[in-house]
């Protein structure tokens, strides 16, 4: 079974929001068809920092529910959050996951992952065994993230870990950047997982996290890259059970531990 731990729907029923390329979510479906991809873990996030909106996280999780119930078992939702938003980001926890059974929580860039307003967010998810996954990676040079102030790279998700051990955090393609220190600095928080979404396709990195980190803690994700996303873990030299973990064994496991 192959599950993309990370990937977007088109939102095409908010104003705000990440913005796909494509109208209509059938043609995901259709491309997932084709490339073997069970299921899709989606969010749209909000990307910017200004002119904040809290009622744009209903907007675009309003837009992932629509492609749930339009194509239910394969697309399974992550609910996106604005901790700067406290109540109702806890209204959107309830309304998303406890109500309509979306599978985890989207973070971006609007505050690091160890901010303290993000943090009753995470003990929220431990109370309800769902994962985070969060915008990372640590983008080179300083000069090309000016609307990336708060993004979280890995030496920010090790320090969160440490402080919240019991939840499951999934950094958001860490292949962005330097991503072989990203892979070193995780090494021993074990409940940071890095998923291996984006556009970039540098050899080397999955195997480097497999032998860095143990294959279970190594997630498919397209990152909406799917014929990338697919054709970097076929191609990445590992053993046939590794690859059979990162395609949706470890994405199953993680969705398993709900409460």
């Amino acid at each position: 079974m192959r599950i993309d731990a990370h990937m977007h729907v088109a939102g095409h029923l908010a104003s705000v929001g990440w913005r796909g390329k494509w109208t209509d979510d059938s043609v995901v479906i259709e491309a997932a068809d084709r490339l073997e991809i069970d299921q899709l873990c989606c969010s749209i996030p909000i990307q910017g920092l200004e002119n904040p909106r809290p009622d744009g996280m209903r907007e675009v999780n309003d837009s992932v529910l629509h492609a749930m119930r339009r194509f239910p078992d394969r697309i399974l939702g992550y609910v996106f959050l604005d901790p700067r938003f406290r109540n109702e980001a806890k209204d959107e926890i309830d309304r998303c996951i406890l109500k309509h059974g979306m599978m985890g929580v989207k973070l971006y860039n609007q505050c690091r992952c160890w901010d303290p307003v993000v943090l009753p967010i995470v003990e929220r998810c431990i109370d309800l065994g769902v994962p985070i996954l969060h915008h990372g990676g640590k983008q080179t040079p300083v000069s090309g993230r000016p609307w990336q102030t708060y993004r979280s790279d890995s030496g920010d998700f090790a320090r969160l870990a440490r402080l919240y051990p019991e939840v499951a955090i999934i950094e958001g393609h860490p292949i962005v950047g330097d991503w072989e220190w990203a892979i070193k600095t995780l090494r021993d928080v074990p409940n940071v997982y890095v998923d291996t979404s984006g556009s970039l396709n540098d050899d080397g990195f999955i195997e480097m996290a497999v032998r860095e980190l143990g294959a279970a803690r190594v997630l498919f994700a397209t990152d909406v890259s799917m014929e990338a996303g697919v054709g970097k873990v076929l191609g990445a030299a590992i053993t046939a059970p590794q690859r059979k973990g990162i395609f949706g064994g470890n994405m199953k496991r993680i969705m398993q531990q709900r409460v």
